[in-house]
């Protein structure tokens, strides 16, 4: 860091010409190239330029022409016009001004540089290179702290390299590592997908980022949101943690949890944590919840997989199993783990369940109950359960309402049969046994049972059957598992802990470049003729002016001396 010395030294001046002219320029010394380009230094700072105007007392020189300025290694910069004052130890640029430092370089209109605080300012538009990981930052305004490596971009800030482009309003750059702090509305888009957030960080290194507040990815046809996002552009992976949602166009579905993770190049979404999908079906949204949920294939042939209590439900059906596999572009939906389904009054279970929907109109077309089927369905009046056993079984829908259920091998039922009108009374319970049965309802109801070959059976009084004769073997009645509503779908879990999100620090609040002490100070030692103050520092907006040093006359001699 530099200080300002009680009593700075004066700068050291080297010129081929030097003309006194007191009328135009009172107390300066104008300094012009023949051979060499006038050289000034100051305290570790060197200047050249074509044409100076020095005022030595005050220790103020004004640059014209090709200035070049240096500051030991750390830092170059060139422009047409620059104004040094050794007693502030400030500087002023402008018009084509190019700053390089050691990985860096900036380019600029206008720059204001404090060597006592080493920083450098811009509010006119500029653009930042770092050559060593191909990033070219560009914003309205800049701020470059050396003593930290850290740039601190405002308003319209812009960063590309080959395989990312960074838009935000606020962004702090530390040039050691390429670190990049993101606030206010920010996005980091690549060649598949954008990033979005109003607080994150990106690693414009190994092309990885870190979002919260607001944040989402997006991608084709699919956005995820969550209350934080971790993207990694290499691998076209991203992760998001606590209130997900997965948002699938392509296939009118939202997916909700509390974790997930998506490969993009693999087309596949994973999610956890109280995961539930929803996709509208013919005006009707279909619920699946499970433990996880696997959502893998191209936009046309999505593929879902349940795992570990899966749950569903829709306005006229539900259903439980261990594991769902849904086929989005055959309609096939697969139950598979002690499935169960709810349908009307009617419940069905077996050892894999297939649920057949036309792809097209989204309706259900019939579902197959494979091996140990069975359907029951509760008593008019809960006397006992009314039930169909058999090897497979065939259900067919209109309207999305079973009508026909056909059952196949060595099938067997339990039917209470009651008047059809009246008071219903009981008039006994039905047993058979034949090769198959077809059953017909209306209105949810069974009104029709037709059994086919190899038929034999019983109509027994309710006094004569025992209760433990009334159940077939293998049945069970779950009817208070059946889910009712979307709200049952989570009945008995706890709710899940959500993971703590760890924070995106604050940017630091410095002061600003030009605070109360730095005005002061260059009011205090303003130079003659200096154009650092028309630039109305209290402003965001820069006054530009252009005024051109007048030839120097020609009784110039060559010199080089301490002024």
């Amino acid at each position: 860091m530099f200080g300002i010395a009680q009593e700075s030294k004066k700068i050291k001046v080297q010129s081929d010409r030097t003309i006194k002219d007191e009328a135009r320029f009172p107390g300066a010394t104008i300094l012009a190239k023949v051979n060499k380009q006038v050289y000034m230094e100051h305290e570790g700072i060197e200047i050249w330029c074509d044409q100076a105007v020095h005022y030595s007392e005050d220790k103020f020189v004004r640059a014209f022409g090709n200035v070049k300025m240096m500051q030991g290694d750390t830092l170059t910069m060139t422009s047409a016009y620059a104004e040094y004052n050794g007693n502030t130890q400030f500087a002023y640029a402008r018009e084509k001004v190019f700053m390089e430092m050691p990985s860096n370089t900036l380019s600029t209109d206008t720059l204001f540089f404090d060597r006592t605080r080493q920083q450098a300012y811009y509010r006119s538009g500029g653009t930042v290179k770092d050559s060593s990981r191909t990033n070219t930052l560009t914003s309205k305004i800049g701020r470059y702290f050396m003593d930290r490596g850290m740039f601190s971009f405002n308003t319209n800030v812009k960063i590309v390299n080959p395989e990312n482009t960074v838009d935000s309003e606020r962004l702090d750059y530390f040039e050691e590592n390429g670190h990049a702090y993101l606030y206010g509305p920010s996005t980091v888009k690549g060649k598949e997908s954008t990033l979005y957030c109003e607080r994150g960080f990106y690693d414009t290194e190994v092309k990885t980022g870190y979002a919260i507040k607001n944040a989402r990815i997006d991608y084709d046809n699919r956005t995820v949101f969550g209350d934080s996002i971790f993207y990694n552009s290499a691998r076209e992976f991203a992760s998001a943690t606590n209130n997900i949602k997965v948002l699938d166009t392509a296939n009118q579905s939202v997916i909700t949890g509390h974790y997930a993770e998506v490969f993009k190049d693999k087309d596949s979404v994973f999610i956890t944590k109280r995961a539930l999908a929803a996709t509208l079906q013919e005006k009707d949204s279909i619920y699946i919840h499970s433990d996880t949920l696997m959502i893998t294939g191209k936009p046309d042939h999505r593929i879902m997989n349940g795992f570990y209590d899966v749950r569903i439900y829709k306005s006229n059906m539900s259903g439980k199993s261990d594991s769902i596999n849904v086929d989005q572009t055959t309609g096939y939906t697969k139950l598979l783990g002690k499935p169960i389904i709810w349908s009307q009054r009617n419940q069905m279970t077996g050892d894999t369940i297939k649920i057949i929907s036309n792809p097209e109109t989204e309706k259900i077309d019939s579902l197959v109950v494979y091996q140990n089927a069975f359907l029951a369905q509760e008593d008019t009046l809960k006397a006992g359960y009314n039930q169909v056993k058999g090897q497979i079984l065939y259900g067919l829908f209109k309207d999305n309402e079973i009508y026909q259920v056909d059952i196949d091998k060595n099938t067997e039922t339990v039917f209470f049969q009651r008047e059809s009108e009246g008071d219903l009374n009981l008039i006994g319970i039905n047993k058979v046994l034949s090769s198959s049965i077809r059953l017909l309802l209306e209105q949810r109801e069974i009104v029709d049972v037709y059994y086919y070959q190899n038929v034999s059976g019983t109509l027994y009084r309710e006094i004569d059957l025992p209760e433990n004769a009334r159940e077939l073997s293998g049945f069970v009645w779950r009817g208070d598992e059946q889910i009712l509503s979307k709200k049952d779908l989570f009945k008995g879990e706890a709710p899940p802990k959500l993971t703590k999100i760890k924070g995106i620090p604050l940017p630091v609040e410095d002061e600003d470049f030009f605070n109360e002490e730095t005005i002061k100070r260059i009011e205090e030692n303003t130079g003659q003729g200096s154009k650092l103050l028309e630039q109305k520092l209290e402003d965001a907006e820069l006054k530009e002016t252009n005024e051109e040093l007048e030839t120097p006359k020609k009784d110039d001699s060559d010199t080089s001396t301490e002024q």
